[in-house]
């Protein structure tokens, strides 16, 4: 079989390998789709080789259907269209009060171990999420991601009729933002790509350009005085950490979505002055993963539109230049089927 190897140094390089042998507990998948997240763009540059050890395989936005099924593996079937939830908590120490999924000894498959972009691929049986008949194995590989985004809004308690501020308007940005729209929330982006602003709103998604309109003023008036009830913090930048605090209404609530691998000056007198709750958000629970499928399912959400290209492994090289290149794009595919 053929699997694309993360060699260091922006490079790709496919090679053929032996399927490698089930282990008690696993399931082998044969892949249709690995999506390239922003972690993965992330190995690519070379800021997680630390972490990410080359030559490896990556990837952990996927879909797939089961090829072989190991020993003590009950519940599935051969041919079964299914996701994959790509966390190994490992054993649990005091400190993860109860939540393996952010626990001490959390092991992220796709980056800790070997990941989706390679035509088979044998993962834990307790990581699987089935996906429904009327769902394309396209479409399964956005589950992920979309699982992120409906963790973000669980975690911020976003009610119908609030408002909700997305500042970032990239993949999760925007599926945090349908999300919010289809629990009933009013949603405005920041965002300050045009080719992205363009697109967000194609989707009735209203947008603010902090670099051509005050932010504040903005949500002001979105708002009709009363603010922001959520803000979800994507942008990953100071500009946005900056932006987060100053828009919240009073007893407002933050959701730090993006990762700030570097610390970063925040205005912590608003916290004070307007009894702001912030709240750390890092991937996602099952009950996430259930929702995001139930969400894909039901077609409410414009998910076809967010996938910017498909392409074939082979081109896994390509893409990721691409993506470099592109910074309005949403997501992109690498096709394995």
């Amino acid at each position: 079989m053929e699997a694309l190897f993360y060699e260091g140094n922006h490079s790709f390089n496919i090679k053929t390998i032996e399927k490698t042998p089930l282990q008690v507990g696993e399931v082998r998948l044969k892949m249709a789709y690995v999506g390239v997240c922003g972690t993965d763009v992330h190995i690519y540059h070379g800021k997680m080789d630390a972490r990410v050890k080359p030559p490896q395989i990556i990837g952990h936005e996927v879909s797939g259907v089961i090829d072989a099924i190991g020993e003590g593996v009950n519940g599935w079937a051969v041919g079964d269209k299914v996701t994959v939830r790509p966390l190994n908590p490992g054993v649990e120490v005091p400190a993860d009060n109860g939540q393996r999924h952010i626990g001490q000894h959390l092991k992220f498959i796709g980056i800790d171990s070997a990941g989706g972009m390679q035509q088979f691929w044998n993962v834990p049986a307790f990581t699987l999420h089935r996906l429904p008949e009327n769902l394309s194995l396209t479409l399964g590989a956005l589950i992920e991601p979309l699982a992120v985004a409906c963790h973000d809004v669980r975690l911020g308690e976003l009610q119908a009729g609030e408002h909700a501020v997305v500042i970032g308007g990239g993949p999760i940005g925007l599926l945090i933002a349908l999300v919010a729209r289809q629990k009933g929330a009013k949603v405005l982006v920041s965002e300050v790509n045009p080719h992205r602003i363009a697109f967000i709103q194609s989707l009735g998604i209203q947008t603010v350009n902090p670099l051509e309109q005050d932010l504040v003023e903005a949500v002001d008036a979105f708002s009709a005085g009363a603010m922001a009830d959520v803000v979800f913090e994507v942008s990953g930048v100071q500009a946005g950490v900056t932006a987060m605090t100053q828009i919240p209404r009073v007893r407002g609530r933050i959701v730090m979505v993006a990762i700030h691998s570097e610390p970063k000056a925040v205005d912590l007198f608003r916290f004070f002055w307007r009894e702001i709750k912030l709240i750390g958000a890092r991937v996602y629970e099952p009950v996430d993963f259930d929702e995001a499928i139930a969400l894909a399912a039901s077609g409410n959400l414009p998910l076809e539109k967010m996938i910017t290209q498909i392409s074939p492994l082979a081109a896994a090289q390509e893409v990721f230049e691409t993506i470099d290149k592109n910074p309005a794009g949403m997501k992109y595919l690498l096709e394995l089927g």
